[in-house]
């Protein structure tokens, strides 16, 4: 078979004396085996990558191979490589979740840049622990956070590191807030725990705000209880006056502020929030801001028309960023930025202060501080090498230009969801909408219902089939597999959301979206729901 390295090795395997042609491949690898295989999965990679836009969005996985490898046992006997491979393109690469196709508009799931796929397999070749030392792998990623603070306009001697996504930096840097304003009132939280009796920790988001707030306020021991909402203004962006308002009235409780959540893109309507108002009145609280950039970011961070924005991004104690989101960067790449390097590494350091290298300094291993001190991972992987990759191939300014198609291509979305008598837009910034299926029976009966309603009443007959409809044909545009839409709620009523992070979809592809959308409405409504 194509790229199946066969040959045994000139001299018995380490791990003894197995050859390609007895019990799967040896361990050492001659150049011209791995050059063989190489060859192979490249084509692998060309027939799955170049041939996403010809086939279906998404095959459901077959019943029949789940159960096949629900009853197969661990392999007890090695195979050659070619076997293993060709597993995986019967197997495995026909069902993927749809997020390289163009016709992909549910979550904020991009497609990788194939220079980012390179730099994966080469990253797993070189296989470092990137949690310290003198190496490339480490120098590289201080050299890619460097890039991301000063694009978002962090102060000299800010930095960072990089996780496996937004989840993981919100809850780094809700930790650091945590032992920043513990400390400050007394409590060494590292040794002591969360006390009883103590001032009220409280945490400060919109509705809008990431499911990874919640976790990382269970995790920390916060509780959700504990996380006070902020209303909303027109675009369901943060209210300025209501942030003042609720921190004005916990420091009247007594409580203390761990933290703001402001959102730079929320995952369900792109809502950007007013970060410069919310920075200012952090800084009369005295409290953390973090920005929850995972999505939105790069946008932020390039395009002139979220200029002011960005000015004021600079001005947060905290920012995630998910390259692996609008950067097209494969996953896992997540970044934590942080204004104040010190209050991580007091927070999550177990090197002693007086045996600490400084910031500056390269100390013993010739590396500067390991990157361990300043998270939860001790053995971290290579994320550095295709965020550092994609950045040398595209650009900033190709992926500024990206980004704006990607836009271009949402406000097309919108406009024609607006424009259209039997769709309904709801919500959308930055490169997401939210709308619904609403024919002409549904609308004229759902808004003359809703306009004599009395207040408080629930949602009428028709309004509950609109949620119906609406809620039911996410999926079954999912199982077509022409299209791949989301599924959500704006303003408690069911909708269907479209997020555009692939600049290889096209009008065409928005126009077939909304006709599959009609399609399945109309076969919906016809077999009665």
């Amino acid at each position: 078979m194509p790229g199946d390295p066969s040959e045994p090795p000139a001299e018995p395997s380490p791990a003894g004396p197995l050859r390609g042609d007895e019990a799967g491949e040896p361990w050492s690898w001659s150049a011209a085996q791995i050059e063989r295989a190489g060859v192979r999965v490249a084509g692998l990679l060309a027939e799955y990558l170049g041939g996403l836009p010809g086939g279906p969005v998404r095959r459901p996985f077959p019943a029949a191979l789940r159960d096949a490898w629900a009853a197969e046992p661990a392999p007890r006997a090695g195979r050659p490589a070619g076997q293993v491979l060709g597993r995986f393109a019967a197997e495995i690469a026909p069902y993927p979740l749809g997020n390289g196709h163009p016709a992909f508009a549910a979550w904020v799931n991009s497609p990788p840049a194939v220079i980012g796929v390179f730099a994966e397999a080469l990253a797993a070749a070189m296989n470092p622990s990137v949690a310290g030392g003198d190496h490339a792998a480490v120098h590289l990623e201080r050299q890619v956070i460097r890039w991301l603070a000063g694009l978002a306009g962090l102060p000299e001697g800010s930095g960072g590191l990089l996780v496996s996504g937004a989840s993981m930096a919100t809850l780094t840097a809700l930790a650091v807030a945590r032992h920043r304003v513990l400390a400050a009132a007394g409590v060494d939280v590292r040794a002591a725990g969360l006390r009883s009796g103590g001032p009220r920790l409280v945490l400060y988001a919109t509705i809008e705000a990431h499911g990874c707030v919640r976790k990382a306020a269970e995790l920390l021991g916060i509780g959700s209880d504990n996380i006070m909402e902020v209303a909303t203004g027109a675009g369901f962006a943060m209210s300025p006056a209501s942030l003042a308002g609720e921190l004005a009235a916990g420091r009247r409780r007594g409580d203390l502020p761990l933290a703001v959540v402001a959102s730079a893109g929320t995952v369900n309507t792109g809502a950007v929030d007013p970060i410069g108002a919310a920075a200012a009145i952090c800084a009369e609280h005295g409290a953390w801001l973090h920005v929850d950039a995972a999505y939105g970011g790069p946008a932020v961070l390039l395009l002139d028309e979220l200029a002011g924005e960005r000015a004021a991004l600079g001005r947060a104690d905290s920012i995630a960023i998910d390259p692996h989101k609008w950067l097209y960067v494969p996953v896992d790449a997540g970044a934590l930025l942080l204004r104040d390097m010190a209050a991580a590494r007091d927070a999550f350091s177990l090197v002693p202060p007086y045996l600490r290298t400084g910031e500056g300094d390269d100390g013993e291993s010739g590396g500067g501080p390991w990157f361990s001190e300043f998270g939860f991972e001790q053995t971290r992987p290579f994320r550095a090498l295709k965020i550092w990759m994609a950045l040398q191939h595209i650009g900033l300014d190709g992926y500024a230009a990206l980004i704006a198609r990607d836009l271009r291509i949402a406000e097309y979305l919108r406009a024609s969801v607006a424009d259209a008598p039997d769709l309904e837009l709801l919500a959308g910034e930055l490169s997401i909408a939210c709308f619904r299926y609403l024919p002409d029976s549904l609308r004229r009966a759902a808004g003359e219902s809703a306009a004599g309603r009395p207040e408080g009443q629930g949602p009428a007959a028709d309004e509950r089939a609109a949620d119906e409809l609406n809620g039911r044909l996410a999926g079954a545009i999912q199982d077509g597999g022409r299209a791949f839409l989301a599924g959500t709620t704006v303003h408690g009523r069911q909708a269907l959301r479209a997020c555009i992070v692939n600049p290889g979809t096209t009008r065409a592809d928005i126009d077939a979206l909304l006709a599959e959308v009609r399609a399945h409405g109309q076969r919906l409504l016809a077999a009665g729901l």
